[in-house]
């Protein structure tokens, strides 16, 4: 059975300025870290972007205001995505507020980090919810929105903890995993409605939280060691992770479909 896929323009593969004009895109916990790298980065790209946080609103109004010193729009949704009540409120948001959809992004996560021994079936279910049944349930109320546009892309946040053994990571490995089977199932039921899915799988990223970790425990110098450790030289910043998400959802990746891009500086090749 023969399918048609739109064509893309080769000045638009090269253009993502062009690209990103006016696009709408949801970033799920964007307020700080590497949700509001994203959201910065398709903002000065031309896109504007819904905003969402569950339990810290400053740093995402702060997140809002930049969005908006950049000449975008911005609009900021409070939501646990873990709760499918909120989760459908987010984008009923959406649909009042943008009107469609054009790219999502499915950063949020949480977890309960500790051995396999310990771990509770309230934490088990919470971690869950956040990190993957959000993913599946938001891709079925944002397909319909990019379908109305033409198409669109979706790029799903994992760990490398989905596929190595990490300490007290036993649940949010396990939801990780799961992500990135949802985002292989995703890509394929999607693809017939021009909306592209694929993840992006970080290794250790330098942000403000980790830094504050490592000050806490500079005897174990963690950072120190996972950068001695990465061939790359440094650690990822949530910058890098924001221009690989971009480039996922530019006609340049519109071949690449249910992929985990791992971007760890080699990490992992040595580990």
């Amino acid at each position: 059975m023969n399918k048609s896929f739109p064509k893309i323009p080769y000045n638009q593969r090269m253009n993502n300025k062009l690209l990103f004009q006016d696009k709408t895109i949801l970033i799920t916990g964007s307020g700080r870290g590497v949700g509001r790298a994203i959201a910065l980065h398709f903002a000065r790209l031309g896109a504007n972007v819904i905003v969402n946080f569950y339990r810290n609103r400053a740093p995402a109004l702060d997140t809002v205001k930049e969005i908006e010193a950049l000449g975008r729009r911005a609009h900021l949704i409070k939501a646990n995505i873990g709760d499918m009540d909120d989760l459908n409120r987010l984008f009923d948001e959406v649909e009042t507020q943008a009107g469609g959809l054009d790219f999502l992004v499915c950063n949020a996560a949480s977890g309960y980090n500790r051995p396999a021994m310990e771990q509770k079936p309230k934490g088990w279910d919470w971690t869950m919810n956040i990190n993957a049944r959000s993913a599946l349930f938001a891709a079925q109320r944002a397909a319909p929105m990019m379908e109305k546009r033409g198409g669109g892309a979706i790029v799903n946040i994992s760990s490398p903890g989905s596929f190595r053994v990490l300490p007290d990571y036993i649940v949010v490995g396990a939801s990780k995993a799961a992500l990135e089977a949802v985002t292989r199932y995703l890509a394929v039921e999607l693809a017939p409605k021009n909306i592209v899915v694929n993840a992006v799988s970080p290794g250790v990223i330098l942000t403000e939280a980790l830094q504050h970790f490592d000050a806490m425990r500079q005897d174990e110098r963690i950072l120190e060691r996972a950068i001695e450790r990465t061939p790359a030289g440094r650690l990822v910043t949530p910058e890098d992770v924001a221009e690989v998400v971009a480039f996922l959802c530019s006609p340049s990746a519109y071949m690449i479909r249910g992929q985990v891009i791992v971007m760890d500086g080699g990490y992992t090749l040595v580990g």
